[in-house]
């Protein structure tokens, strides 16, 4: 950062970047706000700002000052802050605008996962909708006036993490908490809903460093729990000042429990933490920031030997994992239950669900009321249903408070898998950067996004449907479509070829539908409605009919030689009118247009005696062409 003012000042500016890097974020805040008092104004201090409060989760004052970062002139901003923006934007109920952020963050990181989320989801607000509604929330007598979060199921009650000691808050976990620390609480169960008072769970775990995030083996006789890097009790801190957070483990022996012992591979220069286990107990699953990492936090599985040793942790992979938070993962019948806020939420962090062991299955938003606009996350559930999360929403207690969950309905999960392709020019085989591709099922568009400068693009669906088309444009060219073939799990691999307009000019006398080597426009039996098959084809034909005004048509419906002469000519008549009436709904000028029925009279084959041909070779008589008159 250069900024050029009296001594005095530089050395405000040298001891707020001081608390920045040291992460003594809320005296940074302090330190930045005071100086752009003083008329500074800095993409530096802008920037730190923004990242001071987003990480403290005070979503709305990100907002504003990264507001004045991505409106500063003359600027190369890094895209990262366009997402931080859009999701500061959304604790503030301004989904259009954050979309708008994302669109620009889709421009500059078109093949980062949260772009592709994205652009998959783009109607992500009414996929959450649809979600919502499956959850009843309860207070909880338990929670402070400061942060509790992180509950976990332990014999007859739970066991949560609580800064009532220290009143700070959960983001607070490293080292900008002046020092203060988490503890370790548990609360019985009295009856259903009503809870004790908490006490600390075990003087021998809870230290002066931070204790949180626990998970108990069902026999109640094994925890894994998150605590700080320390020695002696103490902080320890890396060679960045920061006290970094790991995975321990302790045993409950002879009524009380043991030491606690660090897993081995937790490591001094990176975090793990938010321990869950997986049902058989066979796999430990957390969050870290270690090396293979996609982004500020991802969520890992390590193998759990039978002799007690570990395997090698391994990533989950951009199904799950985004480049930005990922976190308190959480393990029930199969399901991964966990925080982040890379996937299309509310706000804040929000509480995703995905299977495991199934590359097909989509990540899904558990919807309102559970998730909000500011940060929900430390998920867990019983088997029949009652569970607990932490939030820091309105309305609560402290700066993050635990609620109870009842889940009223099932979760619904739908299948992923991802279309690979490349759009070049068909006559001298070169990708063409910058086209646009568009994903449909019929008439709806359901994703679009620009290829890469090599040309290459990829795009999610949803695999348990079919009917897909696939459809690239580029200004100069007739687009070209291709319908996909859906196989569950599998991805998908297509090459669309554009041609130039010149080259690809229709003359009178040619069927449109062979032209663009469309797919042909058949009818169901005995029926006049166009096709959803049949609809993509005429889509991609009014693209065309765009590019060339001047071209005339003449619509020529036929029937298979089912019925009578006069009945297929009124049925052939009816094609003609309803494929004329598709391309006006789409804006074709009806005066460019014309529309004739000839019933069975001009048969592409020989089946003349219906009963004699397959439904294959009959269906290829219920057609509609359109030919080019002028």
């Amino acid at each position: 950062m250069t900024i050029s003012h009296a001594a005095g000042q530089e050395g405000k500016v040298k001891r707020a970047d001081k608390d920045y890097e040291n992460y003594a974020l809320m005296d940074a805040i302090g330190s930045y706000e005071n100086l752009i008092k003083k008329g500074y104004s800095d993409e530096e201090i802008f920037k730190r700002l923004g990242d001071s409060h987003y990480m403290n989760a005070q979503y709305a004052s990100a907002a504003a000052w990264y507001g004045k970062l991505v409106r500063l002139e003359n600027t190369n901003i890094d895209p990262d802050y366009y997402f931080r923006y859009a999701q500061s934007l959304k604790s503030l109920g301004d989904y259009e605008s954050s979309d708008t952020w994302m669109e620009k963050f889709i421009s500059k990181k078109g093949s980062d996962q949260r772009a592709r989320n994205f652009v998959r989801q783009q109607n992500y607000l009414e996929r959450i909708k649809k979600n919502s509604g499956r959850y009843i929330l309860g207070k909880m007598s338990i929670n402070s006036t400061a942060s509790d979060f992180a509950p976990s199921f332990f014999r007859d009650g739970i066991v949560f993490s609580t800064a009532r000691d220290s009143g700070i808050t959960s983001r607070n976990i490293h080292e900008w908490d002046n020092g203060s620390f988490l503890s370790l609480y548990s609360s019985k169960v009295l009856k259903k809903g009503s809870y004790g008072e908490p006490k600390k769970f075990s003087k021998t775990l809870n230290t002066k460093a931070h204790e949180s995030s626990s998970i108990f083996t069902k026999d109640g006789n094994t925890v894994y729990f998150t605590r700080n890097n320390s020695s002696n009790g103490k902080f320890a801190r890396d060679s960045k000042g920061i006290s970094r957070l790991k995975v321990f483990k302790s045993t409950f022996l002879d009524g009380k429990w043991n030491e606690a012992i660090e897993l081995p591979f937790n490591n001094d220069d990176y975090s793990i933490a938010h321990p869950a286990l997986s049902h058989d107990e066979k796999a430990l699953y957390f969050s870290s920031d270690m090396p293979g990492s996609l982004g500020a936090s991802d969520i890992f599985k390590i193998r759990i030997n039978g002799d007690g040793s570990y395997g090698t942790p391994e990533n989950l992979g951009t199904i799950v994992n985004t480049e930005a938070r990922e976190g308190f993962p959480f393990i029930m019948n199969d399901v991964l239950y966990f925080s982040s806020d890379g996937h299309p939420g509310l706000g804040g962090l929000d509480v995703f669900a995905v299977k495991l062991d199934d590359p097909s299955s989509e990540v899904i938003n558990l919807g309102e009321p559970l998730n909000s606009r500011q940060d929900d996350f430390s998920y867990i559930i019983d088997s029949s249903g009652d569970g607990f999360f932490a939030s820091n929403r309105d309305g609560g207690m402290g700066s993050d408070d635990i609620y109870s969950i009842i889940q009223t309905a099932p979760l619904q999960f739908t299948c992923i898998s991802t279309i690979s392709g490349t759009v070049k020019d068909l006559e001298s085989a070169n990708p063409i950067p910058a086209a646009n591709v568009t994903l449909m099922i019929g008439a709806d568009v359901l994703a679009e996004i620009k290829v890469d400068s090599n040309g290459k693009f990829n795009l999610d669906f949803d695999c348990n449907k079919e009917n897909y088309s696939i459809v690239a444009n580029m200004e100069g060219y007739i687009p070209s479509s291709e319908k996909i073939t859906v196989v569950r799990g599998k991805p998908v691999i297509v090459d669309l070829g554009l041609q130039s307009d010149e080259a690809h000019k229709a003359g009178a006398g040619t069927d449109l539908v062979d032209h663009l080597e469309l797919s042909p426009i058949y009818f169901d039996l005995n029926k006049s409605n166009i096709r959803p098959d049949a609809q993509r084809s005429l889509d991609v034909l009014v693209s065309y009919l765009n590019e060339y005004p001047d071209l005339k048509l003449a619509i020529e419906s036929h029937t298979d030689a089912k019925g009578s002469n006069s009945y297929n000519q009124r049925l052939s008549e009816r094609r003609a009118e309803a494929t004329l009436e598709y391309l006006i709904s789409k804006g074709v000028n009806a005066k460019r247009m014309s529309s004739t029925g000839f019933g069975e009279n001009k048969l592409v084959n020989g089946c003349k005696e219906w009963s004699m041909c397959s439904p294959v070779e009959n269906e290829r008589n219920r057609r509609s062409e359109i030919i080019v008159v002028q």
